[in-house]
This record gives C-alpha cells, structure tokens and sequence, in this order.
C-alpha cells in the first residue's frame, strides 16, 4: 500500500508515525512545502522574546530523525500543486529546481493546515509588516528585531497569538499596542472574562484600542503609520497582523472535494473526504462542535494529533474509529495571568439558540491559609433545565489548568453541573481547597438550579428598576472601597437586624465582593418573608471588572 501524505506538521507527522507502526511494509511519502517538519508553532512567539533560547527546540523531530527512524520518504520544500483523483495521482513541484512531476498513491492524505488572514488593506505589502504561522515568519520577526532595535510594535488581532506576541514583545522591551476590531480580546471568552484579562494587559504597559480596525498603512521614515476605521493614527515601527486564519482548501476545491458550509473541507467521522480514498485532518477540516452539535473550524494542535491517530488506524485497519468532535479546549499564557476555555460560549450559545444559564464564582488557586493562593475566576454555562455543562471559562494565576480539565471532562462526556458539585479531587494545602473551586462552581449552579438562589448579572445592574432596593453586604471597610452606585451598605453579619427597615414589596438586588455572601443574605431574605430577592453572580468583583473603561 502506498500512501501519501500532504503536509508534514502535527497532523501528517502524526500520521506518518503512525502508520509506520501499524504497517511495517508499507510505502509512506511525506510532502511538505516548507523547509521544516514536525515543528512546534506554539512555541513560537517565545522564541521570538527569548524565553526558548535555542532555535533548535522548537523542532519536535528532524527530516533525518523521523527517516532514520520510521524510514518515510520526506520530501521538504516540494509543494503539491494537484490532485488527479481518477488517476489517483498527485502533480509535484520542486521549489529548489522547479521541476514538476508526478507520483501515485493507494490512499491518499490531506493535512495542509491554515494560513494567516492577510486582508487587502492598502499599504499592506510593507516589509515592516508580519505574520506569524511557521519558522521562516518567526525568522524573519527574530532578524527585523535584532537587526533593527525597534522600540515599538503594533500588534494587529486579540486572539491567543497575539497576545503571545504582545508579551514577548513586551518581555523584548518594546512599547506594544493590541488594535482590535471586536469590543474584546480573546474571542472564545465572554466579555466579562476578557475584562479580567483588559486590565491585567494594560498593567503590563499593553495599550488596548478596541472595536477600531486598520483602514489603511503608510510607511512613514524609518517606521508605520497605522490610519483606523475611526480616524485615528498610531505610529509604530513594525506590525504583526494576527486577526485569525482560514483553511487551506485550495488543492481539495480544485479537485472537486467537497467543502462545508464554513469553507473547511467536509469530513465523516472517519476523518474521509467525499473521495472514499482521501483523508483529511486538521485546520483545513471541518468538525463538529461537541456541544452544539454543529460544524465547526477549530485550529488547535491537539485534535490534529489525535484525528491523525485515527485516521492512520482507518487507512491500515479499516474504517473502525470514529473522530466525535471538538469543543475547543484551549489555554493560553498572558503574563502572569493563564486564560483557559472550553465547550460553548454566550455567543455561540446565542447565535445557536441554545437555552444556557450562567453563572460566575471567583476562588483561590489553593487553599486560603496555605502560603501563595492567587485569584481563580471561573465561568461556567449550563443548560437551564437538566444542568447540563455547556461551557466553562477560567482565568487566574495558578492551577487554571487543572481546573479548564476537570470541567472539559464533565463538558466531553454531556455531564451536569452536578457532576462538578460531585467531582473528586485531589486535595492538599499547597495545590486546592477541600471544595475546589470546580466544586464551587457546581454547587452554586445547582443552587440556581434547583431555587435555592436566583441570581441577576451585571449587564442587568444598570436596568433595575428605580424603586430596587440594592444592598451591598460587604464589611463597611470593603464597601468604602468601593461599590455598585446606588447600593446602601449593610454588612451580611448585621443583616438580620435591619430587616424591619427592608420593604416586602419592592424588589430586593443583594451584594457582596464575590457572590458568596450576597448567597447567604439571599437566604436570610427569603426565610423572612421577602420574595423578590436577587444576588449578583459574581459580586462587586465581575462588576468592577466588565463595567471599567478602557483608556483612550
């Protein structure tokens, strides 16, 4: 059997490996238009702000390793150019020479991954403008900064790697902007958890200017002017554009495979295109969105190894396993901050019409007394009915990893809120609290859920109604501070004692720094006779955070 694979990073790689240990005889002919293969592109931007030092670590496996090793046939820096697929035979170019030739294959594999979004704005071909999506763009990034001492850079996008290139730049000690055109950065996270993240970038020294676009570029002296859709200017010396990426389908349309509604190219479940003899896998592919159901373009690393797994097993052994989907587990550093998310967000939830309620806990990333615990913020989506887990958000400094995993195991098996409440963990002093704050999260959902608490968000503060009766029961030292406009102080200890001054008629908005207590006033309330009784998921915290205004 001959198989030949298009496209050598992540995905192929994967699948060659693969099908070498399933099938010791037969023919495998990597093909690869760069120069590089098996490398790491998430570990870019920290070469570029030297926090990976030697360039040599960023490559997973060399030509001659994966060759000595699994003895495939790599063909670097030839590009395929097309598909004949009633001959079943690709069409090859040389880069180095030029020569074009042929070659045949039993099966064939598709893994070209993605390119960078390079909109036609004028003034766009500027060599002080860059992307980032291979080694030679990180070599040409690394060679402008050490030959030029820039002082500045703009980057262009708020999505995960550019906010990787925001701190490496940073780190470099560079005056970096982020120009955005949504009202946040980090798209996967509501915009209440992307505030956390606003205010932690702009204590970095990153500027932020959101919901404003780049109209046009101009070179200006020895650096760029960047002109905004709102008629702004900034001035910088190089730009790294990082608005996204589209899926390579050139090859597949050409060869009349079929593309999905979002513009991927169209898979089953054993990751095979509409040619029963071709596969594909990775960036380039449309999958199903685990919680909606629906397909989905999901650019991550690891449902590229994984589908590469499967797609080796079915091209040795048969069509037996099946790729179930992707819900877009993802974490990213930024600064000293870890922003992790999976499964659904509001906007998708919205945009779906999937019924979802919400709510907002803030911990700590180990237990209280223990020395270090740092703030945990943790967001989580659920559906109103059976509790099921839709989607979970978690920012903090220390253990958002473990936590984005316990939820996305709960998310991944179309478990409940319930589940959370239940979850075992592994409790130490040093690394969680006896309730973890996953646990928290389930508890207060089932709270919700079963009307133990009703609960209002911030977006609704500024709606009340004027005759609300808004009560912040924080302690007097913490309610000086600050607090909600309109909110009276009465601390949660003293509750009880004002109550006759409380009006049953009216509806009642409780309070307090992170939801916990504002819970605990929510259940003297109702023991007591008041009916229309709400507390702020959250608390002052979400609040402060969503409703801060960005510098200009």
């Amino acid at each position: 059997m001959r198989f030949l694979i298009i496209g050598g990073v992540a995905g192929g790689a994967t699948v060659a490996a693969r099908l070498r240990r399933l099938d010791e005889n037969a023919e495998i002919v990597l093909i690869e238009r760069g120069q590089y293969v098996s490398y790491a592109n998430c570990g870019l931007p920290y070469y570029i702000g030297d926090t990976i030092q030697d360039r040599n670590n960023l490559f997973v496996q060399s030509i001659k390793g994966l060759t000595d090793r699994y003895r495939i046939e790599i063909r670097a820096e030839q590009e395929v150019t097309k598909i004949l697929t009633t001959s079943k035979q690709v069409e090859i170019k040389n880069r180095i020479t030029g020569e074009i030739y042929t070659d045949s294959y039993d099966k064939l594999v598709l893994s070209p991954g993605a390119e960078p979004l390079r909109p036609r704005i004028e003034g766009i071909e500027s060599g002080r403008i860059f992307t980032l999506r291979n080694v030679p763009d990180t070599d040409r990034i690394k060679a402008y900064v050490n030959a030029t001492r820039p002082r500045s850079a703009i980057v262009v996008g708020g999505g995960f790697i550019g906010l990787e290139m925001a701190e490496n730049l940073r780190t470099l000690g560079l005056t970096v902007s982020i120009v955005e055109m949504a009202n946040q950065v980090m798209a996967p996270l509501d915009y209440s958890m992307a505030a956390i993240v606003h205010q932690h970038l702009m204590a970095k020294g990153v500027r932020l200017v959101l919901e404003d676009g780049v109209a046009r570029f101009e070179e200006k002296g020895d650096g760029l002017c960047l002109h905004l859709s709102s008629g702004k200017q900034m001035e910088t010396d190089f730009v790294v554009l990082s608005i996204g990426v589209r899926p390579e389908t050139k090859l597949a349309k050409e060869a009349g495979l079929a593309i999905g509604s979002l513009g991927g190219i169209e898979v089953n479940a054993y990751m095979q295109t509409s040619d029963p003899d071709i596969y594909a896998l990775g960036d380039a592919v449309e999958v199903r969105h685990l919680v909606t159901g629906k397909p989905a373009l999901i650019p991550l690393a690891g449902p590229a190894n994984k589908q590469g797994r499967i797609v080796a097993n079915n091209l040795v052994l048969g069509n037996r396993q099946t790729y179930e989907g992707t819900m877009g587990t993802s974490i990213a550093k930024v600064f000293d901050l870890t922003v992790a998310t999976a499964g659904a967000n509001a906007k998708l939830l919205k945009k779906e019409g999937i019924p979802y309620q919400s709510s907002y806990t803030h911990g700590v990333s180990h237990a209280g007394y223990y020395p270090g615990a740092l703030p945990l913020s943790v967001k989580i989506l659920f559906d109103p009915t059976d509790g099921r887990l839709l989607g979970a958000q978690v920012v903090g400094a220390d253990g958002v990893d473990k936590r984005i995993e316990m939820l996305a195991q709960v998310i991944q098996r179309k478990g409940t809120v319930y589940d959370l409440a239940e979850l075992e963990h592994a409790y130490a002093p040093p690394y969680s609290a006896a309730k973890d704050p996953v646990n928290m999260a389930g508890f207060v959902a089932e709270n919700l859920l079963t009307g133990q608490c009703k609960a209002i968000h911030w977006r609704e503060i500024e709606r009340l109604s004027p005759d609300t009766c808004r009560i912040d029961v924080r302690t007097p030292t913490e309610y000086r501070m600050g607090t909600i406009p309109g909110f009276i102080n009465i601390p949660v200890d003293k509750l009880r004692e004002h109550l006759d001054e409380l009006p049953k008629d009216k509806p009642i908005v409780v309070t307090c720094a992170v939801g916990l207590r504002g819970y605990l006033a929510y259940r003297i309330l109702i023991q007591h006779g008041f009916r229309d009784v709400r507390n702020l998921s959250g608390g002052y915290k979400t609040w402060s955070v969503a409703t801060a205004k960005l510098p200009d």
